[in-house]
């Protein structure tokens, strides 16, 4: 049974004893001494770790919260013989307080668990054997084998001639890249060609994995934390009741003499000044808002990322994998009219290929069969031959090495030339494919007035192009983690608060240094949602407005619910002091204050999407 279940069984099990005894008491006269002890059963059931807390706390010298109040107020009770007022207070506040635990959970894991593909083992070449060792291990000038699907354990230089790397969870490029011989390659890469051997020359811990794992740890240090209402509440109203109940019990008397009176008066003042309504209701709004975000595809770690995110000024969206799919399409074949005989050469000759784009050119083009001889160029593309014809695909060089003339002057990040005996057919433009939604949720945010900011390591050329058909508010382009962090810092000038959207590994520094990081569930990375505040189950971008407007009502009910319970409470403490009303009358006035603001914070439970036109 976990804590919550043990938790939730003492309360239904102190509940039912209490009802039962005041049933039971009400008709049939039961012994004094076996009802103080039944009813303290019922109390210790449900309040022992609140007692604990406050004794723990008075040890510390921090005393004056919430639990301190509790078990003061409580204990009073018990001592004016008001036995199932004090059950009943203290079964009020751990309804709260179980409602509170449920919705937060645990937030995070250990920062050690973040990044997926750190390589904890790295193959040294030593004597013409291979020997596995710690990353740890590793001394700079190590010749070390990495094979295919490994990550690189340090950072290096490739002692090969060609490999190909898959750096998307470091810099967010879609495109795998080729790298040649004496290329630095970095820790984290992920190795998606024929195994290779590299030199080591950095040691593990100033790697680039490693440093990303540092820069989680600073970033989480910088971020914005907000403390549970109740408790700045209870700094400052805690020692005022409590003051105030002492005066109450001493003062009046010693001018009349009627210290029982003022005593059982003060008592009643501290019983009555318990704030269930808001311990209970603050919690359960922001519980049943988590809920409706649930309910939409939003998982949120918090009640203080609700908080956060309703307060958001800025967004800022990685790009591949956020507002692209991180899938290659065929996006254009030039020119036009010779489209379908430039992806049948294409498409057949780049069938024998593994390599992602090959994959989406032979997909677009419908070719299930090769019937020419193909030679595979590293990092350059294919030569192919069949009945006497000749032909390329691949990169301008490639194109240029075969003889083939009047070639385009540029070349951009996942274009596909294509040639046939010697000459130029035309280019297949492949990209990272946008997503459906994601002009959508920019201009949703827009309505909001919340400006979109976009921030990738791929290149300016495609990172301009998807800026420009999303319509995001700026870019930058070409960054590593650590820019990233940087220009995150540059955004959050002057007090901002910043969402951040994001999927790899590259993100988590990012994700952790935002207000509120929101990462992608479905294909993000365990380091961006273990580093994240709020993850879209479904990868959908359309959620995170949904969200935002869930947490706008939470807000405004959460308001509505301290308004309307101070407002009572200051009501119910005056009237208790004057001695106008008793206990009786208090604790039910308290209990009703408290079933109307749970019942209107359940509301939040019931957020309505509105259209966007109704958004002020």
């Amino acid at each position: 049974m976990t804590k919550q279940q043990k938790q939730l069984t003492r309360i239904i099990v102190a509940v039912v004893l209490l009802a039962v005894m005041m049933i039971l008491t009400r008709f049939v006269e039961v012994n004094v001494i076996v009802q103080a002890l039944c009813y303290l059963v019922a109390y210790l059931l449900v309040g022992v770790d609140v007692v604990w807390r406050a004794v723990k706390g008075i040890f510390r010298g921090q005393w004056l919260d919430e639990n301190f109040l509790m078990t003061v107020a409580t204990i009073g009770a018990f001592i004016i013989g008001d036995y199932a007022e004090a059950v009943a207070v203290m079964a009020f506040y751990q309804v709260g307080e179980y409602f509170q635990d449920k919705a937060v959970g645990k937030a995070r894991k250990s920062i050690g668990d973040l990044v997926a593909v750190q390589s904890n083992t790295a193959t040294v070449i030593k004597g013409g054997e291979y020997v596995v060792v710690d990353s740890e291990e590793v001394e700079i000038g190590d010749m070390l084998l990495v094979r295919k699907g490994e990550a690189i354990p340090v950072d290096g230089i490739l002692a090969d001639e060609y490999a190909m790397l898959d750096c998307k969870a470091l810099t967010g490029e879609s495109v795998p890249v080729d790298v040649s011989k004496n290329a630095e390659v970095l820790s984290g890469s992920v190795n998606v060609g024929d195994a290779f051997v590299m030199q080591a020359t950095k040691a593990f811990e100033d790697s680039t994995v490693a440093k990303i794992l540092e820069l989680v740890e600073n970033a989480s240090d910088k971020k914005a934390k907000t403390e549970k209402f109740i408790s700045k509440f209870a700094r400052i109203y805690t020692p005022v009741v409590v003051g105030l109940a002492v005066l109450i019990s001493i003062i009046p008397p010693i001018v009349d003499g009627e210290w029982k009176t003022w005593v059982i008066r003060g008592l009643t003042f501290l019983t009555v000044s318990c704030p269930c309504a808001l311990v209970i209701s603050i919690p359960l709004t922001f519980f049943a808002g988590i809920g409706a975000c649930s309910s939409c595809g939003v998982l949120v770690k918090g009640s203080n990322v609700l908080e956060s995110l309703d307060k958001v000024q800025v967004v800022v969206c990685d790009k591949t994998g956020t507002l692209t799919t991180g899938e290659f399409g065929v996006t254009a074949v030039e020119p036009n009219e010779q489209a379908e005989q430039i992806l049948a050469i294409a498409g057949q000759i780049e069938s024998v290929s593994n390599h992602a784009i090959a994959r989406a050119i032979t997909k677009a083009s419908g070719q299930k069969s090769c019937e020419w001889q193909v030679q595979e160029i590293a990092g350059k593309g294919m030569l192919a031959n069949k009945d006497g014809q000749t032909a390329v695909v691949g990169k301008l060089t490639l194109l240029a090495e075969q003889g083939v003339t009047q070639l385009p002057q540029e070349e951009n990040a996942g274009e596909i030339f294509v040639a046939l005996d010697g000459k130029f057919l035309g280019k297949i433009v492949v990209k990272d494919t946008i997503k459906s939604n994601a002009k959508q949720f920019v201009d949703d945010m827009h309505a909001y007035r919340i400006p979109v900011v976009m921030l990738t390591g791929d290149s300016g050329y495609s990172a301009g192009q998807v800026a420009s058909a999303v319509g995001v508010d700026d870019y930058r382009y070409s960054l590593l983690p650590a820019q990233k962090v940087e220009e995150m810092e540059k955004i959050a000038q002057d007090g901002k608060i910043v969402a951040f959207v994001g999927d790899g590994i590259n993100d988590a520094p990012s994700l952790m240094r935002a207000d509120v990081g929101i990462a992608m569930g479905g294909i993000g990375s365990d380091s961006a949602i273990e580093s994240s505040d709020v993850v879209l189950v479904h990868d959908d971008l359309s959620a995170i407005v949904k969200a935002k407007k869930i947490a706008r009502k939470v807000a405004a009910i959460a308001k509505q619910n301290i308004v309307f319970a101070l407002a009572v409470k200051v009501l119910a403490l005056i009237l208790s002091a004057l001695g106008l009303v008793g206990m009786w009358i208090a604790v039910i006035a308290d209990v009703g204050v408290a079933l109307v603001a749970i019942a209107n914070a359940m509301r939040a439970g019931r957020v309505g999407v509105k259209p966007l036109r109704d958004v002020k």
